[in-house]
């Protein structure tokens, strides 16, 4: 599946993400949701307070891809999406925000 995801979010365990200098695997609670923002479609990722060195190479990407997995069931492939805002939120958790 690809394309758009949505507003409804999507909940994962299991994330394959690729940037432009690293590929990694995160585990844990993934949430992926479209979400319009200014009258734009974007792609905001959460993902569990990931290792500090992934969560540099993403706050330093450029771009992304990734694959959402629950159970090892494909749920979302993403397309190429450009690196908008990465932030933390209050329980630590890392929020990626991307479009195409």
């Amino acid at each position: 599946m690809t394309g758009y995801p949505g507003p409804r979010p999507i909940h994962g365990d299991a994330v394959l993400l690729t940037t432009g200098s690293a590929s990694m695997t995160i585990t844990g609670s993934i949430t992926s949701q479209g979400i319009m923002r200014a009258g734009a479609g974007v792609v905001e990722l959460t993902l569990p307070d990931a290792d500090p060195q992934q969560r540099r190479s993403l706050e330093r990407a450029e771009w992304y891809q990734y694959e959402l997995y629950r159970g090892g069931a494909l749920l979302y492939s993403s397309p190429q999406l450009r690196v908008r805002e990465t932030r933390r939120v209050t329980d630590g958790s890392l929020v990626v925000t991307g479009s195409p």
